[in-house]
């Protein structure tokens, strides 16, 4: 600071010495593993989730230390919401290459072949419950940009025969509307360094014939596999007052 006389103002300056005191361009970060997704992604902080209940903490640990998990309970418990900011934050942190989303297009509505568009157009719309969640954690941008390089993707089952998936983190959602044929399907497509989680609500399944989640349960627990199941109960609903009220109505006469 240079005082310039009673009647002026004082005025701050730099001075410079020479180029040496010329401010420096940071050197570039060199690419990482993942270097088509998002560029801020390594920089973003993960979400830091906190458990809302005790089966929430069951969840995360189950993610955290299994490669595949097996989740159902009454809706608005968290199910979606825990594992998609899991695979969220493990895409942030590029631990996984990709994040993949898939459920059986059964719908109370249109059927897919109505919606307008292309598939991903066809697609997206059954997908938003986990799409919603990843935007809220990865941006708005880091999604659509994911998605346009394939590092996030939409997959409906009919077309998994003969894929496979490496190093992704595998979201199958409303796993109870999903066949024992489709699963074992799905199941076989999981490949090395690969995460995959069924979530589902087994109680409120639209197949007459039983579904693969309820069959998939039970031959992990016959053959005593390494496979985390986690089970929520009506007392886990954390959505609303409204979402518990109703869907304790539900459940009691079974609708």
């Amino acid at each position: 600071m240079i005082q310039l006389g009673e009647d002026r103002k004082v005025f701050p300056f730099a001075i410079r010495i020479g180029k040496d005191m010329a401010p420096q361009k940071p050197k570039p970060k060199p690419r990482t593993k993942r270097d088509t997704t998002y560029k801020g992604a390594a920089v973003k902080k993960t979400s830091g989730i906190i458990p809302k209940t005790d089966n929430q903490g069951k969840l995360i640990e189950a993610i955290d230390n299994s490669c595949q998990v097996i989740v159902f309970g009454p809706a608005g418990t968290g199910k979606t919401y825990v594992t998609t900011t899991m695979a969220a934050d493990l895409y942030t942190l590029k631990k996984i290459d990709k994040i993949v989303i898939t459920r059986p297009m059964i719908s109370v509505g249109k059927d897919i072949g109505i919606l307008p568009g292309d598939l991903g157009e066809k697609v997206a719309p059954w997908a938003l419950p986990v799409l919603d969640v990843l935007t809220k954690h990865l941006g708005k941008g880091a999604v659509e940009t994911g998605i346009k390089n394939g590092n996030i993707e939409m997959a409906p089952l009919a077309l998994m025969r003969g894929r496979s998936f490496d190093e992704a983190f595998i979201i199958c959602d409303e796993a109870q509307n999903i066949t024992t044929h489709e699963l074992k399907m799905l199941l076989t497509r999981v490949g090395e360094g690969s995460t995959i989680v069924l979530n589902g609500d087994v109680q409120q399944t639209d197949l007459k014939d039983g579904d693969g989640l309820t069959k998939i349960t039970h031959l992990a627990k016959k053959h005593l596999l390494p496979v985390p199941i986690v089970e929520f109960t009506l007392d886990d609903i954390v959505r609303s007052d409204i979402c518990a009220m109703w869907t304790r109505i539900f459940y009691t006469e079974k609708i």
